[in-house]
């Protein structure tokens, strides 16, 4: 059985005491590969260390994060290019929109977003979408892109079954995790009548443990509680989520 997490933060300080040993347990649960999405110049070295540290098995996006859209937002994004223009990357991400922190860049956020969509296509690469509080948001701009060209996951779906049905028919895949293992948040009876060939998993490590760890420092290694879940909810074997979600992953992001 292979697994992928397709969003990981495991860069961040959080894992900082013991990065090798959370990515050695999630390769003794199957993990093959780990994406790891940028947020912004603060990290992006990280991020790249990261990657250098782990060859093979944690792999880099570029973008820039809509929470960090502030006022220095043009110099930001400067850099994301400037990256860009150095190496390839695994997918341009996370980029998106979030409207649910802070409306005060609500337009920057939008330019930005439309930016990184054009260098996904540009690129010829995944793009991982943010969509807080702004799913229908994200939608209505990817499809105004849509062109044949544009693809990617939102990432962290938690969203209706019509907004499921609109970001399938676009040509995206939803990324699902530790929220599916929640009791309230419905995302079961969302993913109950969904194909799933647009689904991969994520962890969104450290954050949005699964239950058992809800509340806890998420790792990429409790994958294996999301696949779990959604093993029963689609009423198929662990072994078949893993091998259709490990394909979807491989096919979106050539890994």
């Amino acid at each position: 059985m292979k697994l992928v997490d397709t969003h990981s933060h495991i860069f961040l300080s959080e894992f900082d005491h013991d990065r090798k040993e959370a990515i050695d347990r999630a390769e003794k649960e199957s993990v093959m590969k780990i994406l790891m999405p940028a947020i912004d110049s603060e990290t992006h070295v990280r991020v790249l260390e990261t990657e250098k540290n782990f060859p093979g098995q944690c792999l880099s996006m570029m973008a820039l994060h809509p929470c960090s859209v502030k006022e220095n937002y043009k110099e930001e994004i400067k850099i994301v290019s400037g990256y860009l223009k150095q190496r390839k990357f695994i997918a341009i991400g996370e980029a998106g929109l979030d409207f649910y922190w802070d409306l005060t860049y609500k337009d920057q956020q939008i330019e930005v977003f439309q930016q990184q969509i054009e260098w996904a296509m540009e690129h010829d690469i995944p793009i991982v979408i943010h969509s807080r509080n702004s799913i229908d948001e994200c939608i209505e701009i990817a499809r105004k892109n849509q062109k044949g060209k544009l693809k990617g996951v939102f990432h962290c779906f938690s969203g209706t079954s019509d907004q499921a049905h609109q970001i399938i028919d676009l040509g995206f895949y939803l990324g699902i995790g530790g929220v599916l293992t929640f009791k309230k948040s419905g995302l079961d009876k969302v993913m109950s009548g969904l194909n799933m060939a647009n689904v991969v998993l994520e962890t969104d490590a450290p954050y949005l443990a699964p239950v058992p760890y809800r509340g806890k420092r998420n790792e990429p290694a409790y994958i294996k509680y999301v696949a779990q879940k959604l093993a029963e909810v689609k009423q198929l074997p662990l072994e078949e989520i893993a091998r259709i979600t490990t394909q979807n992953a491989v096919k979106l992001f050539g890994l």
